[in-house]
């Protein structure tokens, strides 16, 4: 009997087999993710190359690196395919807690590693955690719910509201202590649309982006490092060999792909020019090698990623399961707003923030989280047709 019992998941208040489980997965959002994080592996072995084989002496260094990030990430997404929503719904408080204290762990002298002027990282012997990416899925999963226990709070009155914003902005504020400003601005972005969805008054939503808005815009202003990435954005070719550098480098390897790449390998910014060529600017390195054809099938598959997401929220929505709903929408806009404004900042619309373009920069933690929101997103898909099927 313990045996059978052990061959098991749990959705729900049903027990189903694996196989079950593995039936019930979303087809396209795994096509697309997959695809993703293959093409996202071969792109970082290409664009790390030269880098690797000068400070490592092995060109694929970095490569053999994100492919065991890459494995640890699946493991995890499966892990987490296994585990019931109801189980991170009673933990979200504890998940909040606990992100809010890792935020803050990594600002204590001699604790958090600096790396290029920010201090985001916790040295865990093996590896290295970047705590803004757990973090802030930590913090969706309080805030998902959060809204179901408070629903009719947050929609009647101020102070439904407020609340959560209030843990928010301490999170986003340690954040940018780090600094860590892209990680903050996609949090308080994400949230909003949770916040928005969830039924948020009008006038509450507008009066918190403007404000919101306003505190970015005070950041950038007070920090002469954040306006000069600022203005070194808006007008890149004034100084191309300074604050203009990165950028100018990323447009010449955009406009050097053409429509079909100058082929896999191939690129010449990668060679010492383009800075972060394989990790925030690893999107310019795909533009340049594969062409606007690759960038187009890059943004189609991202594109499905979010319309699977928010398809499967509003079902989680249909079905009545609110936290579900939630939480699908918030990762699914999490995945998009990144990746947006990691294509946004390569191609010069946007400025300089620091953000991994999702499943294919190279770096462990964004790589890692990624894969366990996905793993999430899978799981809300599994319990939806669970419950259409009469399984809960």
């Amino acid at each position: 009997m313990r045996a059978a019992v052990a061959q098991t998941l749990r959705i729900g208040r049903a027990w189903v087999t694996p196989r079950e489980v593995l039936d019930r997965l979303d087809r396209p959002l795994v096509a697309a993710t997959t695809a993703l994080l293959l093409l996202g592996l071969v792109m970082v072995a290409s664009a790390s190359m030269p880098l690797a084989a000068r400070a490592a002496g092995d060109p694929f260094h970095y490569f053999l690196r994100q492919l065991g990030y890459a494995l640890a990430g699946v493991t995890g997404a499966g892990i987490v395919l296994q585990i019931p929503l109801a189980t991170w719904e009673r933990l979200s408080f504890t998940l909040m807690a606990l992100a809010v204290f890792s935020l803050v762990v990594v600002l204590l002298p001699g604790v958090g590693r600096t790396t290029n002027g920010s201090t985001r990282w916790l040295d865990l012997g093996l590896i290295r955690v970047q705590v803004s990416e757990p973090a802030r899925l930590m913090l969706l999963l309080y805030l998902a719910g959060y809204l179901v226990r408070r629903h009719q709070e947050v929609r009647q009155s101020v102070q439904g509201f407020v609340k959560p914003m209030l843990v928010l902005s301490l999170a986003c504020l340690l954040m940018l202590l780090e600094p860590d400003f892209g990680a903050a601005s996609v949090l308080l972005a994400t949230a909003l649309v949770m916040l928005y969805v969830a039924g948020v008054r009008m006038w509450q939503f507008l009066a918190l982006f403007s404000l919101s808005l306003a505190a970015m815009m005070l950041l950038v202003w007070s920090s002469p490092y954040r306006m000069q990435r600022l203005t070194g954005f808006l007008d890149p070719w004034q100084d191309p060999f300074s604050t203009g550098f990165q950028l100018t480098q990323s447009l010449i390897a955009i406009g050097s792909g053409h429509w079909f790449g100058v082929g896999l390998g191939s690129s010449v910014q990668k060679m010492f020019y383009l800075p972060e060529a394989y990790t925030d600017f690893l999107f310019a390195v795909l533009a340049e090698e594969l062409g606007l054809l690759g960038t187009l099938a890059v943004i189609a598959l991202y594109g499905v990623v979010v319309w699977r997401g928010m398809a499967i929220a509003a079902r989680a929505a249909r079905l009545q399961r609110w936290f579900a709903a939630y939480l699908a929408q918030g990762l699914s806009a999490w995945i998009g707003l990144q990746a947006f404004i990691n294509i946004g900042v390569n191609m010069g619309l946007l400025p300089t923030k620091g953000l991994t373009l999702p499943l294919m920069s190279y770096g462990g933690s964004s790589l890692l989280t990624t894969c366990v929101l996905t793993g999430l997103l899978l799981r809300v898909e599994v319990e939806n047709r669970a419950s259409v099927e009469g399984r809960v």
